[in-house]
């Protein structure tokens, strides 16, 4: 059938969507997605709501969770970003991304009230807002009986605020988006804790002490219950696994032991200690067996965190882009790997801290290879060198603009052993420093090795 303006294809519905006012182009306001939702019959209120909001770790959170939530037999939702490969990655039904065709059906039936809202409102509805308003009907649609929901950016101005989650998920809060959120975790802490809303249960990962007591105020004014990593669940016990880890996790009724989780480090089964409480709060009096939580923990993925797409030598992906997201990786891949040499292919945004992300980096990587993604926000590579060098010293530092080139320098110089030929057999590729980048060099891996 040919593509015409009622039935357009993948590739125009996302050139519309990347035509509307950027996410990372922010006016602060719930007016315009507030306005979509009221037009849309308002969806949202058609399901059980789970809202993710945090530094890092909500989009693994939010996919363990969509796992434990469909072991029990219940159709999910799950809305997430940035994507890693595809648009179509943002929403999620039952686990699975939409298929290109649901995601244009998912955008015909909310294009009709686009034009309706941008006349209204002094600003057009953004790319994000509209996404947003694409999951939060495909979910109706379905119709889902709980949605996993994680915010795009902060909390209380987020577009995603419009649900009111029964359960709130605040995972660590750290400097991130300082431009807009503060250079502060507990002023950040006040923007992610708009998310709690009145007679929530909320499921609160271990914080610095005075963001802990931000979101304690707030719970405390709408009268949500709190419940804390470390008081009321927690990690009992890790330990690495061929293949990710074994972990002993304590729950909000009772002690799960044994469970393996197909993903590595600390910071994850932290994230899966959230994932259970979250999942324990949303089955209320029906207790989860052994068998549903081993199930849920054992079947969940997470692209581009710490992901292994290639052995001889093992390249990994991972998307840290900040120093706290940093710092996780680093702890994991003590944890889990030992390579030698290790190389890194480094591509970041031009907004991030960039020193502080290559300050956590440089203890486990013996060289690294400057890089740049395709889009307008990456910090060139010139750059990225120039501040690198300053960190790793000349010698460690390399340039390839390119990052096909980056990789396959990276991948040379961890078969010789690095630059100066030291070791040989036991090298390994770490590409990270932006969801985009590690996107990208996924999709290059894969068209280049099948």
């Amino acid at each position: 059938m040919p593509n015409t303006p009622d039935n357009p294809s993948y590739a125009e519905v996302a050139g519309a969507l990347l035509a509307r006012w950027p996410e990372t182009k922010l006016e602060p306001s719930l007016d315009r997605i507030q306005a979509l939702v009221d037009l849309l019959g308002h969806p949202q209120s058609t399901y059980e709501v789970v809202h993710l909001t945090g530094t890092n770790g909500k989009t693994s959170t939010a996919r363990m969770l969509d796992s434990l939530v469909r072991a029990r037999g219940l159709r999910t939702g799950r809305f997430t970003s940035p994507h890693v490969e595809s648009m179509t990655e943002r929403i999620s039904l039952d686990g699975e991304p939409l298929s290109q065709e649901a995601f244009v059906r998912a955008y015909l039936d909310v294009a009709p009230y686009l034009d309706l809202v941008d006349a209204d409102q002094p600003i057009p509805l953004s790319f994000f807002e509209t996404v947003v308003g694409m999951a939060l009907t495909a979910f109706s649609d379905a119709p889902v009986d709980i949605a996993v929901v994680e915010v795009g950016m902060g909390g209380a101005w987020d577009a995603t605020n419009v649900v009111d989650g029964s359960v709130a998920v605040v995972t660590p809060v750290a400097v991130d988006h300082a431009r807009y959120l503060g250079d502060r975790p507990s002023t950040i802490a006040v923007e992610k804790a708009g998310i709690i809303k009145p007679n929530a249960q909320v499921v609160v990962a271990e914080q610095e002490p005075d963001v802990m007591a931000v979101l304690a105020d707030r719970a405390q004014e709408v009268g949500a219950a709190l419940l804390r990593e470390g008081v009321d669940f927690g990690v009992v016990h890790r330990a690495a696994a061929v293949g990710g880890q074994v972990m002993t996790l304590r729950g909000l009724n009772r002690e799960y032991a044994e469970l393996f989780l197909p993903l590595y480090g600390a910071h994850q089964a932290q994230n899966a200690s959230l994932a259970l409480a979250a999942a324990e709060l949303l089955a209320g009096d029906e207790p989860l067996s052994d068998d549903l939580v081993r199930e849920g923990f054992a079947e969940t993925t997470s692209p581009g965190r710490l992901e292994v797409v290639r052995r001889g030598p093992t390249i990994l992906l991972d998307a840290a882009h900040n120093p706290h997201g940093a710092a996780a990786l680093v702890e994991a891949l003590h944890d889990s790997f030992t390579f030698d040499p290790l190389i890194g292919v480094i591509g970041t945004m031009g907004d991030k801290d960039v020193e502080g992300l290559l300050g956590e980096l440089e203890p486990v990587l013996s060289e690294i290879v400057c890089t740049q993604n395709s889009t307008d926000r990456a910090m060139p590579a010139d750059e990225l060198a120039e501040v690198a060098r300053d960190l790793f010293g000349e010698h460690r530092v390399s340039l390839a603009r390119r990052l096909d080139d980056a990789i396959e320098q990276a991948v040379t110089l961890a078969e010789t052993g690095g630059a100066l030929g030291e070791s040989i057999g036991s090298g390994g590729v770490l590409v990270t420093g932006s969801v985009v980048t590690v996107g990208e060099a996924r999709t290059l891996l894969a068209r280049r090795h099948g």
